[in-house]
């Protein structure tokens, strides 16, 4: 029984593959057709292509043989004008070899004054930078110059200024030094001539009067001693004066180095140094 039922199943198994084996050969057989159809249509279309390609190349190669040939024809044409104006040019050229030797030589000349100008070209192009440079220079010392011009303006002005206030000045100086001078002159020349006075009248005094040695002495050393306090108070002024010439003189001399730095001419000054009336001083 087992051996039956498994032979049945065998055999029904042995049918399903069989029905199935027979549908995958038809469906096999219908790609196979399917696909020899679409070969046959691809290559009727790629005959049929290659058949219009060689057709228009076989017209296109007909119409170029064609141009071609008229191309020739009007070449040939050509040749033969340009040979007929050949032969016109070559007489031509005979009648025109004596000009052409002149020109030629005209052009040799030509050249040779071209390269003079090609000279003069690079001669004259380098005037123009020089030129420029200079210009700029030109701009740059006449802008110093301005520039200078207006701190000449400025300091001749300020050293103007300077002067009228050294003049000024050196007169003050001058009026009271001077002044001052002949106070102490006066005081001086006052006390010299009281000097000699008392000195006179001492002497008369002493004649006069016969004092014994000792008063005489007493008086004679009372009167040493107004002498020396005189004379004190007469060389105080001295230097006095001696200090306010030299002061006056100092001035005078930095004044003279001032305007000699500004460049003022010390010809017309108007001032001179003051000289001590005492020796020494």
């Amino acid at each position: 029984e087992i051996e039956a039922k498994y032979t049945k199943k065998m055999q029904v198994l042995r049918d399903e593959l069989e029905l199935r084996r027979k549908t995958e050969i038809h469906e096999v057989e219908e790609r196979k057709n399917s696909h020899i159809s679409e070969l046959m249509r691809s290559h009727e279309k790629a005959f049929s292509d290659i058949k219009n390609y060689y057709n228009d190349i076989t017209i296109k190669n007909l119409a170029l043989i064609s141009l071609l040939k008229e191309q020739i024809e009007e070449m040939k044409k050509k040749e033969n004008q340009l040979e007929k104006e050949k032969t016109d040019v070559l007489l031509q050229n005979k009648h025109l070899k004596e000009p052409l030797q002149q020109a030629q030589e005209q052009v040799s000349e030509l050249q040779k004054k071209l390269a003079h100008y090609d000279k003069d070209k690079m001669a004259l192009m380098n005037t123009k930078a020089l030129l420029k440079v200079t210009q700029k220079e030109l701009k740059d010392l006449r802008w110093e110059h301005e520039v200078l011009e207006q701190r000449f303006i400025k300091v001749q002005a300020e050293r103007d200024e300077l002067y009228q206030k050294f003049t000024k000045a050196i007169n003050e100086v001058q009026q009271k030094t001077g002044f001052k001078n002949l106070l102490l002159e006066r005081k001086l020349k006052g006390l010299l001539s009281v000097l000699e006075k008392k000195e006179v009248e001492l002497s008369e005094v002493l004649a006069a009067s016969n004092l014994d040695p000792s008063a005489l002495s007493l008086v004679s050393n009372k009167l040493e001693d107004v002498l020396n306090s005189k004379n004190s108070t007469i060389k105080d002024l001295q230097f006095q004066l001696a200090r306010a010439c030299k002061a006056h003189n100092d001035m005078l001399q930095t004044f003279e180095a001032k305007l000699t730095a500004f460049g003022i001419p010390l010809d017309n000054l108007g001032f001179k140094p003051l000289v001590s009336p005492v020796p020494g001083q």
